[in-house]
């Protein structure tokens, strides 16, 4: 079965989440899942349990994506750093990895390459609440509707577990990093990206420059543009980055 999702184009502020937000809790040990979701549900969440990676990974491919992923580093057959490589292959998963107390070189890692944040094992549940709530204000809501293509205008949907476009009907396949990089500018669809943040997130851990990022851009808009040369969806936004105009949006220009 396909991972079904899409996002319903546009952001809003803290406090303002039109559903509750999703998280996926995947940790081996069932006591460490239920007392993280016993805290989340309390404040509001709706939690998904997972006991491993490959169990996190078919329950994505059956629910859609979460707004964010609790991971514990040390599991059973795949790692955590395993399950986040293969899910940020392809999107922009937010992440907060649970590591041992005494695994500096794993905490290093994730912070390097995977993890929005991390919490040590054994780790106050107020603690991880607080750092879960400070990772999905800074990555804004990116509300999902379960269906298996976005519409993002009456010209181009998006296909994103596909890795192609629709553009008036026709499909166009991408590349893993347009994928991606699609992925992150559309989460934060009608506000600037900065090149660093992208360069971060679609190549972590490496060195990047911002002229391979701009021959991503202008690839991607070869393949999604109306005019690849007067862009209205990938929009540059001078001296700050890139920015994804949806339906209604102003660019500000």
């Amino acid at each position: 079965m396909p991972i079904l999702f899409t996002m319903r184009i546009g952001t809003s502020g803290p406090g303002q989440r039109t559903s509750p937000a999703r998280i996926l809790v995947v940790d081996d040990d069932p006591a460490v899942r239920a007392v993280v979701r016993m805290r989340l549900e309390a404040e509001g969440y709706l939690v998904w349990e997972a006991s491993s990676g490959e169990d996190a990974l078919r329950l994505v491919e059956a629910r859609g994506l979460p707004h964010l992923a609790i991971v514990d580093v040390m599991m059973p057959g795949m790692s955590g750093f395993e399950l986040a490589e293969k899910v940020q292959a392809w999107c922009d998963l937010p992440i907060v990895m649970l590591t041992g107390v005494n695994d500096e070189q794993a905490v290093v890692r994730s912070i390097r390459l995977f993890a929005e944040d991390y919490v040590t094992k054994p780790f106050r549940p107020l603690e991880l609440i607080a750092r879960v709530e400070r990772v999905l204000r800074r990555v804004g809501e990116f509300a999902y509707d379960l269906d298996e293509v976005l519409q993002v205008d009456g010209r181009l949907a998006v296909d994103f577990e596909h890795q192609r476009v629709f553009v008036e009907g026709q499909p166009v396949s991408l590349t893993p990093t347009e994928t991606k990089l699609l992925y992150i500018l559309m989460r934060s669809a009608g506000r600037p990206v900065s090149n660093n943040y992208i360069l971060q997130r679609l190549w972590p851990g490496e060195e990047r420059y911002e002229d391979v990022l701009r021959v991503h851009i202008y690839r991607l808009r070869q393949k999604i543009e109306p005019d690849p040369r007067s862009p209205q969806y990938l929009v540059t936004e001078r001296d700050m980055g890139y920015c994804f105009i949806g339906p209604g949006q102003d660019d500000g220009s």
